[in-house]
C-alpha cells in the first residue's frame, strides 16, 4: 500500500499542492500534518509510523517533509527498513525500493552531513580568526546612539505620563518586545526620578 505523508509548517500555509503530487502518486491513504519539522512532536508522523506493515511505501512531497535533520532522516528511514518499508521522495527522485534509489538516498545523506559539518567547520574558523584580530563575534551589547533616543523617550512615556503601551508603540513606530527591551535597557542606565 502506498502511504503519503505531507507536512506544512504552520497553520496557516496549505497542503494542496503536496496533496495533489501525492496522490497523482497513487497514495490510497495521506497523513496531514501542520506542525514546525523542528518541532519533535509530530502526532500523525508518529500514527504512521505505528500502522506500517511489511510491504508498504512511504511517499512525500520532499524529503524535508519527514526529518527534522539527516540524523532524524536517517533515523526514520532505517526504521522504515527494518520493518520491510520502502520510502519514496517525489521530488528528490528517490525511491529505496530500487539499488539505484538505496544508493541515491545513502549518497545524497552523507552529502548533506557532509554540508553541515562543513558549515559547522567555516562558522568556527570565522569566528576563531576574528577573535585574533581582536573582534568580538555576535551581537553588539547596548544601543546605538539613535535607538537610545528612542529608549529614553519611551522610558519617559511609560514612567512618567504612564501613557498606555499600544500608544507608545504606534508613536514611536517599534514593536512591543523592542519597547521592553528598550525600557529595561534604560532604566537600568538611568532610574525615572533623574530624567
Amino acid at each position: 500500500m502506498k502511504i503519503g505523508y505531507a507536512r506544512v509548517s504552520t497553520q496557516d500555509q496549505n497542503l494542496n499542492l503536496q496533496l495533489d503530487e501525492l496522490t497523482k502518486a497513487g497514495c490510497e491513504k495521506i497523513y496531514q500534518e501542520k506542525v514546525s519539522g523542528k518541532t519533535k512532536d509530530r502526532p500523525e508522523l508518529k500514527n504512521m509510523l505505528e500502522h506500517l506493515r511489511k510491504g508498504d511505501q512511504v511517499v512525500v512531497w520532499k524529503l524535508d517533509r519527514i526529518g527534522r535533520s539527516i540524523k532524524d532522516l536517517l533515523a526514520i528511514v532505517e526504521d522504515f527498513k527494518n520493518k520491510g518499508v520502502d520510502f519514496i521522495s517525489l521530488h528528490n527522485q528517490i525511491d529505496t525500493s530500487t539499488p539505484t534509489g538505496r544508493f541515491t538516498f545513502n549518497i545524497f545523506a552523507a552529502l548533506a552531513e557532509f554540508e553541515r559539518e562543513m558549515i559547522v567547520e567555516r562558522t568556527k574558523a570565522g569566528l576563531a580568526a576574528a577573535r585574533t584580530r581582536g573582534n568580538k563575534p555576535g551581537r553588539r551589547p547596548g544601543l546605538t546612539e539613535a535607538n537610545e533616543k528612542i529608549a529614553k523617550q519611551a522610558y519617559k512615556l511609560y514612567a512618567e505620563t504612564k501613557m498606555p503601551v499600544q500608544e507608545i508603540l504606534d508613536l514611536l513606530k517599534i514593536g512591543k518586545s523592542t519597547l521592553y527591551r528598550y525600557l529595561k535597557a534604560w532604566q537600568a542606565k538611568v532610574p525615572v526620578d533623574q530624567l
